[in-house]
């Protein structure tokens, strides 16, 4: 897969080049620009990459400036020392962040969520517009949490609102269910992922395979050892759910806010 550098510090191009290569070396750095100027150049006359390594904060003004000059679909892994707005942000749009100096498993990893994105052809584009806007201009956005997840169904692209979401839950897969019964797999590897993405006045951390929406609860029943027994409403009330002795005191207070 052919990948491009955008960064302004040479040495810190040169050091990302060797990680990258030593972390997967079937990626082909095809360039390394060091300003906006080198990279607006670079975009008129070339095709995109495949994925893109982008600095934030360049000699010559932000690389946020680039994705609203150019249409780009690939993904892009930013390379920041940005706020934790700006990182959720990133993540919110299928993006990728890595906070400088760069890790090398923190770096594998973002490299396999790009070629997940970039072999996986049933996924939509990134939302790299909307994540400029979420990042420059935070004010304007409503909510920085999770609004919609796009998921494949039968080989279409079916839209959920978040708020239709009764719980989400880990077994081979992440898997949601819906307040009318439906479940859906989500291409996110981890509950921990989803969990940042969606708003905790709605949605509660049960344990390490449950995620419960508040307003999908039927009824609380206290069980051995001041453990909670979560029972969800119709049609998803198969699912009872345990609630450790430490963390029920915790989620009574969520619940009683």
């Amino acid at each position: 897969m052919k990948a491009l550098i955008i960064e302004d510090e040479e040495i810190i191009a040169n050091v990302l080049q060797q990680k990258i290569k030593k972390v997967d070396d079937s990626i082909d750095i095809i360039a390394k620009l060091p300003s906006l100027k080198t990279a607006r150049k670079w975009f008129t006359s070339n095709a995109e990459p495949d994925m893109i390594f982008m600095d934030i904060q360049l000699s010559d003004g932000v690389s946020f400036d680039l994705l609203e000059q150019f249409t780009l679909t690939c993904p892009i892994v930013f390379t920041t020392a940005y706020d934790e707005y700006a990182v959720r942000a990133i993540k919110l749009n299928g993006a990728d962040y890595l906070l400088k100096p760069v890790d090398d498993e923190e770096l594998k990893r973002a490299i396999i969520k790009c070629k997940k994105i970039v072999e996986n052809q049933n996924r939509p584009p990134l939302d790299l517009m909307n994540l400029v806007k979420s990042i420059m201009h935070p004010n304007e956005q409503n909510s920085i949490f999770k609004e919609k997840f796009v998921v494949n169904s039968r080989n279409q692209w079916v839209i959920i609102n978040t708020k239709e979401i009764a719980l989400l839950t880990k077994d081979a897969l992440n898997y949601i269910y819906l307040f009318n019964g439906e479940r859906y797999i989500l291409d996110y590897d981890t509950l921990d992922e989803l969990e940042e993405l969606l708003d905790p006045k709605q949605f509660y951390r049960a344990n390490r395979q449950f995620i419960i929406n508040i307003d999908a609860i039927a009824t609380l029943k206290p069980s051995l050892n001041s453990k909670l027994v979560v029972k969800m409403k119709v049609p998803n009330d198969k699912f009872e759910i345990d609630m450790s002795r430490e963390k029920t005191p915790l989620f009574r207070k969520w619940l009683n806010r």
